[in-house]
């Protein structure tokens, strides 16, 4: 069979309900969300859309690409279009091409979008991050969920979230008819790789001086509930999810049992952007900001509908350390066992060592060629 050609298996007997299509349905939260929706007695069918198959098999599986504009004939189905798209088709893998992530990403939104409206699709609900506020010392703490979104483009993949952000506010008045939905969630665990993620591999918890992190948890399974939410039309808007409350730094040090090491802006700023322009770590120096100033949110919105958390900062934090054992990450690079080895040896200044002997390398073979 063609990797173009639909995958299908019939909608369940008997069930009632919006017919809800899932994009990115084959892995992570699509995949959660996918097995959550084909088990719900609210749902009367699940069109999961993905690049292969994946395993939950009640749902009708269309294999394609997202950029594909023939998406918009999977949609309308036969003569039960679908109602609701949860578009979960992201790159944000921290090796992926810039460039190549940004295409897919920004290229997939928009013709999910266009064949969402040229289908007849009532709601299509978006996934982004709430790092879209942005990370900045004069935030509320927590924010509401309508506050600006004041995040710029420096960090992995925050371009591309704010461009789908603008995109889902221009559809409804390029396509009246057509809601669009935003989720949000916070720092997502879960198996998940991300440079807030591994910032919680590396042998000592880096913070910058006079900073004031704050940190806010969201469990694969939370944001799949969630999303859940927003496919049965319980919720609508732009909605920010994540564990309740936040924990500070000195919690999650107690919790984690990481000792920090405190760096001055300039350095910690100053190695991370010397690091990425040399190749040498996929983070670049923007990702810093969210380990630095608080991004909290209030998730009013998701709580009034009745929606709760299953998970909650601590143990959300502790799954995570779980995932991280046995992983090794300075600057956002992951590294080998031996080279974990030694630094692990150089104490309470494994990050900064690590660092100074990137870049030693780096400059070495640059004058070797």
């Amino acid at each position: 069979m063609s990797s173009q050609e639909p995958n299908v298996r019939g909608p369940r007997n008997g069930a009632a309900g919006p017919v809800v299509a899932v994009t990115g349905a084959a892995t992570g939260v699509g995949a959660l969300l996918t097995e959550r929706l084909v088990a719900s007695p609210d749902v009367g069918r699940v069109v999961a859309l993905d690049e292969r198959r994946g395993v939950v098999d009640d749902a009708q599986w269309h294999v394609l690409d997202v950029r594909d504009p023939a998406i918009a004939d999977r949609l309308r189905g036969d003569g039960e279009p679908v109602d609701t798209v949860v578009h979960l088709a992201l790159d944000l893998d921290l090796e992926t091409d810039p460039a190549a992530r940004t295409a897919y990403n920004v290229r997939g939104t928009q013709t999910v979008l266009t064949a969402a409206a040229a289908a007849g699709v009532r709601r299509v609900v978006l996934c982004t991050s709430a790092m879209v506020y942005g990370a900045l010392p004069d935030n509320d703490v927590p924010l509401a969920e309508d506050a600006e979104l004041r995040a710029t483009a420096e960090a992995t993949g925050v371009g591309d979230l704010l461009e789908i952000e603008r995109l889902a506010r221009r559809a409804p008045r390029a396509h009246p008819g057509l809601n669009v939905t935003v989720v949000r969630p916070t720092v997502l665990v879960g198996g998940t790789d991300t440079a807030l993620t591994r910032y919680f591999e590396s042998p000592r918890l880096l913070v910058v001086a006079g900073s004031r992190p704050c940190w806010q948890f969201c469990h694969v399974e939370d944001l799949a509930g969630a999303l859940e939410y927003a496919a049965l039309e319980k919720v609508e808007g732009e909605l920010a999810v994540g564990c309740d409350g936040w924990l500070e730094q000195e919690e999650v040090e107690e919790l984690s049992g990481i000792r920090r090491m405190e760096l001055p802006s300039a350095v910690a700023l100053g190695a991370a952007s010397r690091l990425h322009r040399l190749g040498l770590t996929p983070s670049p120096a923007g990702d810093l900001a969210y380990t630095m100033h608080p991004w909290v949110v209030s998730g009013s919105r998701l709580h009034e509908a009745g929606w709760r958390p299953k998970w909650t900062n601590e143990e959300v934090l502790a799954a995570l350390l779980e995932e991280a054992a046995g992983r090794h990450a300075v600057a956002g690079r992951r590294l080998g066992r031996k080279d974990a080895t030694t630094l692990g040896a150089a104490g309470a200044t494994v990050a900064l060592v690590g660092t100074a002997a990137l870049v030693r390398r780096a400059r070495k073979a640059r004058r070797r060629v």
